[in-house]
């Protein structure tokens, strides 16, 4: 077995709060070459005292519309995170995925929620 390549999250934060959407989007950028070309990556949450949502959905959600629930798996480990942080990344794949299946009612419902006529896609993987 192939030993994955280990990224520490608390190196794209700065420090112990994983809050930032920009954030998440750099540890995205920093992983995202190594998955597709089929490299296993081990993201570390050691460190890591604080993890929202918003971070895990920049960092993470992206590779929900490009890689099948198992290829994923395969691909990506999570090491050192704690049982509720673990719960975060997991209900924000399962949003990312629920999104990605139907981005089109999504972003709709979205714009009819604000009073938009236009929708902007999501970025795609950098």
């Amino acid at each position: 077995m192939i030993t994955p390549i280990a990224v520490r999250v608390a190196d794209y934060t700065g420090g112990p709060f994983a809050v930032s959407v920009e954030d998440g989007q750099r540890l995205c950028e920093r992983i995202a070459p190594l998955l597709r070309e089929g490299t296993r990556v081990a993201l570390s949450f050691a460190g890591v005292e604080v993890l929202i949502g918003a971070f895990v959905k920049a960092a993470l959600g992206p590779f929900c519309a490009d890689f099948p629930v198992g290829r994923l798996e395969e691909l990506l480990s999570l090491r050192d995170i704690k049982p509720d942080d673990h719960g975060t990344v997991e209900r924000a794949i399962l949003n990312a995925r629920a999104y990605y299946a139907n981005p089109n009612a999504y972003n709709a419902a979205w714009a009819a929620e604000m009073g938009e006529e236009e929708v902007v896609q999501e970025a795609k993987l950098p």
